[in-house]
């Protein structure tokens, strides 16, 4: 029996669901490196800390805000083995420090924790990820808000993920687009899907002609000489054959950007009610339709 190897079975899936690509001709090695990265994809989606794990979102308040299994408390940790009041979680300021009960177990790397001033995601070494029975949580920041996002790696979302569904690969969406620098990056502040606002920096604007149109997308960096651009946009498809926004990112080389909307996908809120997700801007709202990259997922 001759053996296939996985980068071509990869490839003859693209080239079975692929459009015409009329005169265009389809480069393979692209072709087989976006297989690729939707196969990774979806193995992330699949993985016990994906956001397909996430099982709750919860604000802090200023002061004490309770921890259990007990639906009376702030925050609720629905799973077997956690006592009903495991402890609380103190906001004072910017720093939140958690305290456990007696009863309860919260581990910290493995070590058993009874008191500590915690990190969030915004922290440079990343939040620090504690664990009581099956859950894991930790502390985010968003904008002035401070919050706790909790994970089950026995998810009902885990478990029933089918895996992603795509366009058909077409190489009329990857586009050779120019990008026109600002003078100095602008900073705005995007709102997010749970009213939070975040503050991004646009240091141009990319332009590029689809469909016979010409269009612009306003790129997000985190450093006025980066050049990996981030874009958030919506389309004619949004809310229809995809979600109601996608995520797109690209390199920038001399001006140039390679934006290849094959390679689009879907934001984590797609998945989950407890993902923080920014918006488009206006200025990324686009009159077209774009038939390419992460189809809707499920009934979202």
């Amino acid at each position: 029996m001759v053996r296939v190897s996985r980068r071509l079975l990869l490839l003859a899936l693209v080239l079975a669901t692929s459009v015409a690509a009329g005169p265009a001709e389809l480069d393979q090695d692209w072709a087989a490196s976006i297989e690729e990265s939707r196969a990774g994809r979806n193995e992330r989606l699949r993985s016990p800390d994906g956001w397909l794990t996430l099982a709750g979102l919860y604000w802090l308040e200023p002061g004490a805000n309770g921890f259990g299994s007990d639906d009376e408390n702030p925050i609720v940790l629905d799973a077997p083995d956690i006592p009903p009041q495991a402890g609380t979680l103190s906001l004072n300021g910017e720093t939140v420090t958690i305290h456990v009960a007696p009863e309860a177990r919260v581990e910290l790397n493995g070590d058993p924790i009874t008191e500590r001033t915690l990190r969030d995601d915004n922290a440079e070494d990343g939040p620090d990820l504690l664990t009581i029975g099956r859950l894991r949580f930790y502390a985010i920041r968003r904008a002035e808000r401070y919050g706790v996002r909790v994970k089950d790696p026995e998810h009902p979302n885990l478990a029933g993920f089918r895996g992603l569904e795509f366009f058909p690969l077409d190489p009329a969406y990857r586009i050779d687009a120019r990008f026109s620098p600002y003078d100095e990056p602008q900073e705005v502040q995007v709102l997010s899907v749970v009213g939070t606002k975040q503050a991004f920096l646009i240091p141009g604007v990319v332009e590029f002609t689809l469909h016979g149109r010409e269009l612009s997308l306003l790129p997000f960096v985190s450093d006025p000489d980066d050049t990996d651009f981030w874009f958030i946009f919506k389309d004619k498809t949004s809310g229809k054959e995809s979600y109601g926004f996608r995520y797109l990112s690209a390199e920038m080389t001399e001006g140039r950007v390679d934006l290849d909307f094959n390679r689009t996908y879907n934001p984590p809120c797609a998945f989950t009610p407890y993902a923080t997700c920014p918006l488009p801007p206006k200025a990324n709202r686009l009159d077209v339709r774009i038939e390419s990259g992460e189809r809707i997922y499920g009934k979202h």
